[in-house]
């Protein structure tokens, strides 16, 4: 549904800025495939309707002209909908040009390519090549989510979404429903930032928890999208970085590395085991579940049955 909305605005959008004179309704209704099948002059005038707020929406200047025998035509001027002409520096360019590599990655890809040519001949200077290999560092934001594209669809165009999700602590996925608002990348993994209508609050899913396909619905947001959704804030507060309290674990000495960068304190207990006092706060015991037999809670009480519990639902499920 979604291609075929787009395709038929596509070709209104051609049929507009190919003319010299304003076209009718029915001219148009005879050069568009999807409008001759429309089912009745009614059925195509709501769809034309649609299609031109549509347009006028994305920013393509539509006008109205009548004729002296006083029917409607529209045209949408070349000179109107001319961009000016677009000018970088080359701090601009070069910023712009390691955006486009980034997204070497999944069908976002050809879209970043496609961006880079048209840098190129917007003055992304020569010498400024994002996709060469200039150190010894390459910046890559890693998408092997199947659901990352319709969510990325839905948060650009505002549309509520259901999906299954699995908490960590779940043996089986339940549906949710949101309002998608953003996506971010934290720690390799991607997360959702979005209003759960089911739970009447904001929620943070992570993607690689969301079972099978992400389907869309229709209808408006029933909140509003703030103004800054900070998902990478949220996901660190679930992940203990605003802790305010601290838990002793054990580590095996050659694993839990990000664990360490984090410890306050790490006394070797010999035997392949080192003791580690970590900040604890919400979400800590997920974090914990990622490092499997690598990792043993100590203390405090509810934290190690936090992780016992979740081990099990893994277990389980």
């Amino acid at each position: 549904m979604a291609i075929a909305k787009a395709e038929r605005l596509m070709n209104l959008a051609l049929c507009l800025l190919g003319t010299r004179r304003p076209l009718s309704k029915r001219e148009l209704r005879e050069s568009i495939e999807a409008y001759l099948e429309a089912g009745s002059d009614d059925s195509f005038n709501r769809m034309f309707e649609r299609d031109k707020d549509d347009l006028r929406e994305l920013g393509l200047v539509i006008e109205t002209v009548e004729n002296l025998d006083g029917e409607t035509g529209y045209l949408a001027r070349r000179d109107s909908n001319r961009l000016p002409a677009i000018t970088l520096d080359a701090e601009e360019a070069a910023a712009l040009g390691l955006a486009a590599k980034v997204w070497q990655q999944a069908r976002l890809a050809g879209a970043a390519s496609g961006a880079l040519q048209k840098l190129r001949a917007a003055g992304l200077p020569e010498d400024v090549d994002p996709y060469g290999a200039h150190g010894a560092l390459e910046p890559r934001i890693p998408v092997h989510e199947a659901a990352f594209e319709p969510l990325m669809l839905a948060c650009r165009d505002r549309r509520p979404v259901v999906f299954d999700y699995r908490k960590a602590n779940a043996a089986q996925p339940a549906p949710r429903h949101v309002e998608p608002w953003a996506l971010e990348c934290w720690r390799g993994h991607w997360y959702l930032a979005g209003w759960d209508r089911d739970r009447r609050a904001e929620r943070v899913f992570r993607l690689s928890r969301i079972t099978g396909k992400v389907r869309s619905r229709s209808g408006r947001f029933t909140v509003p999208v703030p103004d800054v959704v900070t998902v990478r804030e949220t996901v660190a507060s679930w992940a203990g970085e605003t802790a305010d309290r601290s838990a002793r674990i054990r580590l095996r000495s050659d694993a839990g590395y990000p664990l360490r960068a984090k410890a306050t304190a790490v006394r070797e207990l010999g035997e392949g085991w080192d003791e580690l006092e970590i900040p604890y706060g919400h979400g800590l015991d997920a974090w914990l579940v990622e490092f499997g037999p690598d990792v043993v809670v100590l203390e405090p009480a509810e934290l190690r049955a936090d992780v016992v519990d979740r081990l099990r639902a893994v277990a389980k499920g």
